[in-house]
Parts: structure tokens; sequence; C-alpha cells
């Protein structure tokens, strides 16, 4: 019995100790937290209240003026200055006009030279001031109001012409149709639309008059090459930014007035007379320039 007992207790000491020798093991414990997040959404709504006692004041504007920016004034300023006005400008014209000329009245009486002419001009402002100068050139073409041949009528030319070397020149032919180059200089004065305008002239008229030359028995030409001074004025209106019409006026001297041969050495019709000319013109300008 004893025995039995002794036997018992020593197997549980074993199995006590035989526990104990084994290797301790962790084990994972895994916990879910549930998270609920709540949003607050506000609503606004009107609330429907009377305000009896409350009196607000009438807006009334007591200044008129409003006040302005220096500040806002100075970049308007500079940014206008940042685009200066131009100040140069040039373009072209185109016209027509009647001519009178006392030097050759006695041939075609009174009637006048009909004539279109072309030009190109160049003008600069006078900063400050409606005033600007101009330089234009014009180039004239005026038709013949008479032609004297003297192969087939008789005219107030016919027979022989002395130069001053006394060289006899048989006359053949002679009409008014020529050429005439004109370089202007001009004050003008703009107001509004209107533009006034003065100043001096000098032209080049080109006639021509034909004689047989007895040294080689040939019909040669005999030209005008006189300067000739004199002055303009007319009026331009503006009817649209950049066309102009003009209505102009001219007078011109023509002093010692003779017809020379580019070939030649000698002149003939060599007069110390003083003639007057005169202009009438009507023409369309056009700015090229911006």
């Amino acid at each position: 019995m004893f025995l039995r007992k002794a036997a018992f207790l020593l197997l549980i000491i074993l199995s006590h100790f035989s526990s104990a020798q084994r290797k301790k093991k962790n084990d994972t414990v895994y916990v879910y937290e549930k998270v609920i997040v709540y949003d607050t959404i506000f609503l606004e709504k009107p609330i429907k209240a009377r305000f009896d006692d409350i009196i607000f004041p009438t807006l009334a504007i007591t200044d008129k003026i409003i006040p302005q920016n220096p500040k806002l004034k100075r970049a308007r300023i500079s940014s206008r200055r940042s685009i200066p006005k131009a100040t140069f400008h040039y373009g072209a014209e185109a016209g027509i006009g009647f001519k009178n000329s006392t030097w050759t009245q006695k041939l075609s009486g009174d009637n006048q030279q009909f004539g279109e002419n072309v030009g190109v001009w160049a003008a600069k402002d006078i900063i400050d001031t409606p005033l600007s100068v101009m330089l234009n050139f014009n180039v004239y073409h005026w038709n013949s109001t008479f032609d004297l041949d003297a192969n087939t009528e008789v005219t107030p030319l016919n027979g022989y012409h002395f130069t001053e070397d006394h060289e006899p020149l048989l006359f053949q032919r002679f009409n008014n149709r020529h050429f005439e180059y004109v370089l202007h200089a001009k004050l003008f004065y703009e107001w509004k639309n209107i533009r006034p305008y003065a100043g001096v002239s000098v032209n080049r008229n080109i006639y021509k008059m034909q004689f047989v030359v007895p040294e080689n028995n040939s019909v040669d030409d005999f030209k005008t090459y006189k300067v000739n001074l004199g002055f303009s004025f007319g009026l331009q209106y503006r009817i649209l930014k950049k066309i102009l019409l003009t209505a102009d006026y001219q007078q011109y001297k023509l002093k010692n007035i003779s017809l020379k041969n580019s070939s030649l050495d000698f002149d003939v019709f060599n007069t110390n007379n003083t003639f007057a000319e005169r202009k009438i013109n009507l023409g369309v300008s056009y700015m090229i320039s911006r």
C-alpha cells in the first residue's frame, strides 16, 4: 500500500518537473477596434423676424466728385507717353488744274491749259503746336492750246530766227504742250479737319520748239531750261483719316526766257522780259504712313 502511494507521488513529481522543463511559447492576440466617424452638417435657414423698432437711414451721395487716385493718374499718363504720336508723315497726291501764262498768251489767246499732275510729299509736325512743315515734289503735264506748223500753214513764227551769234534758224513747229517740275515748301496750320497753308515754290517748264539748223540741215529741238521762283497757298480738308482734298493756287515769275539746244552752243528767243504764270489745282492727297 505504501509502495503504491510512493509510486503515485513520484509520478506526479516527475510529470510536474517535465512540464516545467518545456519551452514556453508566446501566443499573438489580435484585437480589432471598430471606429465610427460622425460628420456634423449645418443647415442655414432664414429666420423670419420683424424689426419694427429699427430705422435705417436713407443713403444719399453728398460729394458728387469721385476722388482720383494720383498713382492711377500717373500710371495713365505714363502709359500714354509710352506710345508717342507719330510726327513724321509721307504720302502721295494727284490732281488736275488750269494754267495761264503770259508768255504764250498772244498765240493761245485767253485759252487756259488743262493738265494733270502727280506728286509725293513728306511732312513733319512741330511739337506742341498745330503747325507742320511739308516738302513735296510734283510733275505736271499740260495739254496744248495751239499747234503751229510752218509746213502746213502760215504762222506768226514762220521764217528765219537768228541767234546771238547771228546763226540762222528756220522755224518748223511749236506748241505749248509741255512738262513742268515743281518743288514746294509749305507751312500748314491744322484746325479740326481744315488745314490752310502757304509756301514758296520753284518750277521748271520744258517748252519745246523745232528749228532747221543750216549746219547739218536737220530738225532739232530747242527747249527752255530756266528755273522760276514763285509762291503758293491753298487749303486741305480731311475727309478720312488718310485722305485729304486739296485746293491750290500758284504763281511764278518767268524771267529771261530762252530756248536752247543741248548739243548746240547758242540760244534762241532770248528775251529780257518778265512773264507771269498762274495755276489753279484741285487734287486728292493720301497719307501712306501711319
